[in-house]
Parts: structure tokens; C-alpha cells; sequence
């Protein structure tokens, strides 16, 4: 049984945050990605933690017939990659999330498409909204 990708990211959210996930956080990006529709971003304590949040995601993403297509950095635990084709599971420590803050990446993207968009919309309106 296939299920909507916003059930799927509803899931993946429950299994990390069974294993205490901190500031969890998910971006839809279907069809402003090549690569994946959504991704999901979250942070556990250190390295044990992360790579206990990766098992239960990878554990119950088996038990529910999720195909996972790679996983990265489980041995290091500083940042686990892990990838299910259409949601893309990235789990930080705290100082590497910040390092990298991807999120930046994505919050700008989307707030700078959201802009276009409104443009778009009021040009085609002969500049009224």
C-alpha cells in the first residue's frame, strides 16, 4: 500500500522523535528538487544518539515496506544521511547542524520562490493583487 508523502513525513517525524529527535523540522520540496520531494531535518545529542534515531528510522522504514536507497556518515554519527528516494532523513549533531545550517539553504529558497510566485501573480493582474 503506497502511502502520501505527507503521511510519510508524519511517520518519519514519530520514529525520530521516539528516540528523543530535537527540533525536528521538514521541508516539502516537490518539484523544486531534482533529487527528492521532501526533506527532513533533526538532531540528537551526539553520536550515539543519532546513530539510536537512524536504527529506529531504518528498523521501522523495513517494517513498513520503505525502501531505503543509501545511508551516510552512521559510523562517524556527527551527521547521518539517510535516503528514501522521495524523503531525504538528515540527523546532526548540534554543532554540525549549525556548521552547515542547511536550513538556511532551504528557508531561502523557498521564501525567494514564494516571492516569485507573488511577483508572477501580480503581474498578471496588470500589477493589482
Amino acid at each position: 500500500m503506497e502511502i502520501s508523502l505527507k503521511e510519510q513525513i508524519a511517520r518519519i517525524t514519530e520514529w525520530a522523535e521516539e528516540k528523543k529527535a530535537e527540533n525536528v523540522r521538514s521541508y516539502v520540496v516537490e518539484g523544486k528538487s531534482d533529487y527528492t520531494d521532501a526533506i527532513l531535518v533533526c538532531e540528537g545529542s551526539g553520536e550515539l544518539h543519532n546513530r539510536a534515531i537512524a536504527d529506529n528510522i531504518l528498523g521501522h522504514a523495513r517494517e513498513n515496506g520503505i525502501y531505503i536507497m543509501g545511508k551516510e556518515g552512521y559510523t562517524q554519527g556527527t551527521w547521518i544521511l539517510i535516503d528514501m528516494g522521495n524523503v531525504i532523513v538528515h540527523i546532526f549533531d548540534e554543532s554540525t547542524r549549525a556548521y552547515y545550517d542547511i536550513e538556511k539553504l532551504w528557508d531561502a529558497s523557498l521564501k525567494l520562490r514564494q516571492q516569485t510566485q507573488q511577483n508572477s501573480e501580480t503581474d498578471l493582474n496588470g500589477g493589482e493583487e
